[in-house]
């Protein structure tokens, strides 16, 4: 405020000057005198801004942070199922784009509303104080303004949220092929690929127009208003002028108090579609937060995983789905042995691994390891004691050397070659230029499907755990390297309770037991030479396996 009261002042003293035939001397330094004032409330208005900033945008930065920690320590506490009901990109707005509009909120909009706040209250009263009529003159158009940037804005913002929408569709597009580029080219498809891309594209083009016709209006129409404004001033405060109401410097402390008002004004309407979006953003956020997770930890004690691994009469439903993957199945792991769980796709195999690692629990039945019922048993420790190599050998976009150590924080790499030898893939580690420091690429995209499966063994090796669990993960090794790795883990695995779990019967060989499975239930079980002798569901499987590999 007080730079336009050197300003009115200034413009009084110049005419006064003028009035009395003051030299050019006392009028340059009247306006070095107010000039130097002006510019330093400048410096200080600039100085109290830089705080005021540091304090809320730094805040809502913080909360930012503190937010998306939560969401995301959030998603790793729910279930699978959890994860079979959202979408990856659901869950990335959430964590992103929610996030974004609540710090937006927080931030932003928190501080232009205590500027507008004391702004508005302070100028409005100084305004007043000087002419009452010409303050109503010139604030008339002030609330147009905020009304018609708040249906702007809420436009600007409806028109925003369509674009991010086909943005989200374009990049999962574009994600799609890029990951199967292979598949297009061998179907010679890349036409019919880039013109689907094409038209996504035209789409958000049409789109992002849009959106820019509807931001085109919004600082034309500020421009608009504060131009009636300052007309306003200067024509009513030239008939005020002419009353001998005001002094020619008031108009001019006018003109800066109208431009002081019109962003604070302006910012109403942008406030408040910013808190709208925060509103609903908050919500979606809480929807996520309230979620429990039906797989709850109850037991936080230092709990032993060793013993026997007993089925007692377990049933299994996907809800999900309404599959019924499993159905009364009865067996048991003697601590140190290894089991074999064989059977068809679709029959239940991965079911049996899933509950044990207790990514799902059971709808019927117990599940034991020792003499204590799996839920009773502290679950992070459950799970630090199982290498679980999946049949998709997924792996993480690093290094060799990182998807090997992945289960531990400290290690020697004598541990990793080790891991890696067991899982023969030492040789080819070594082939590469950078060794283990290779980068494999997003989900392994780098290296063939064997490799990845043996760099999903070697990780699994690698964390020595007490129970071992092969999910189908020697399907894309070749015969021989198979038989390899099978002697290896026989080596390694002694003292160790182990499952293998597989479609095919040469990885059933060196197991203890093995359990045949067909649409959840168990249909036969015994040990390999049994199973042969039995000539039921395994022993035609093995000789058309066998016949297959001659």
């Amino acid at each position: 405020m007080y730079p336009a009261e050197f300003v009115r002042h200034s413009f009084n003293n110049i005419q006064e000057s003028l009035n009395q035939n003051n030299t050019s001397k006392d009028i340059r330094n009247s306006l070095l005198k107010y000039g130097f004032l002006i510019l330093l409330f400048a410096i200080l208005k600039g100085l109290f801004m830089y705080f005021m900033r540091q304090t809320i945008i730094v805040m809502s930065r913080k909360i930012e942070f503190d937010l998306k920690n939560e969401i995301y320590q959030k998603y790793q506490q729910l279930c699978l199922s959890f994860y079979k009901k959202n979408n990856t990109g659901d869950l990335m707005n959430r964590i992103t784009e929610d996030v974004n509009r609540v710090r937006m909120y927080l931030g932003p909009a928190l501080m232009y509303a205590i500027n507008m706040f004391f702004l508005f209250g302070l100028v409005i009263t100084k305004m007043i104080s000087i002419n009452l009529t010409l303050t109503i003159y010139v604030l008339i158009p002030l609330p147009i303004l905020a009304i018609a940037v708040y249906f702007v804005s809420s436009q600007i913002n409806k028109k925003s949220e369509q674009a991010q929408a086909q943005l989200s569709v374009l990049t999962s597009s574009s994600q799609e092929n890029f990951t199967a580029i292979n598949i297009i080219k061998i179907f010679r498809n890349e036409k019919n690929s880039y013109e689907k891309f094409l038209k996504e594209c035209k789409e958000y083009k049409n789109k992002q127009l849009k959106l820019v016709s509807v931001e085109a209006w919004f600082f034309p129409l500020i421009i608009l208003l504060i131009g009636i404004s300052t007309i306003t001033t200067i024509y009513v405060g030239g008939l005020e002028t002419f009353k001998g109401k005001i002094s020619t410097g008031n108009i001019a402390e006018f003109i800066i108090y109208v431009n002081m008002l019109t962003w604070p004004v302006a910012s109403v309407g942008w406030v408040t579609s910013l808190i709208q979006r925060a509103e609903a953003s908050m919500q979606r956020i809480n929807e996520f937060l309230n979620n429990k997770s039906t797989i709850l930890n109850h037991n936080n004690q230092n709990t032993k995983i060793n013993g026997d691994i007993e089925f007692n009469k377990v049933s299994f439903t996907y809800r999900d789905t309404g599959i019924k993957a499993l159905r009364n199945v009865n067996f048991k792991i003697k601590e140190s042995e290894t089991l074999g769980i064989f059977g068809k796709t679709g029959s239940g195999k991965s079911t049996i691994a899933n509950l044990i690692t207790r990514l799902y629990d059971i709808d019927e039945g117990k599940i034991s390891i020792g003499d204590n019922n799996i839920k009773n048993l502290n679950i992070n420790l459950l799970r630090k004691n199982i290498g679980y190599v999946p049949q998709d050998g997924f792996l993480f976009s690093g290094t060799i050397s990182e998807n090997i150590s992945f289960g531990k924080s400290e290690f020697q790499h004598s541990e990793i070659v080790e891991a890696a030898k067991t899982a023969e893939i030492l040789d080819e580690i070594n082939d590469f230029p950078k060794k283990y420091n290779t980068i494999v690429g997003e989900r392994g995209v780098q290296l063939s499907g064997g490799q990845r499966q043996r760099l999903s063994i070697a990780r699994a090796i690698f964390i020595n755990p007490a129970i071992y669990i092969f999910d189908d993960c020697l399907s894309a090794v070749d015969a021989n390297k198979e038989k390899l790795i099978l002697k290896n883990l026989k080596t390694k695995m002694k003292g160790n309770t182990n499952l293998i779990i597989s479609h095919r019967t040469a990885s059933m060989q060196n197991t203890n037991y093995i359990i045949v499975l067909d649409k959840g239930k168990i249909i036969e079980q015994g040990t390999h030479e049994s199973l042969i002798k039995s000539n039921g569901f395994y022993a035609k499987m093995h000789f058309k396996q066998t016949n297959e590999n001659l």
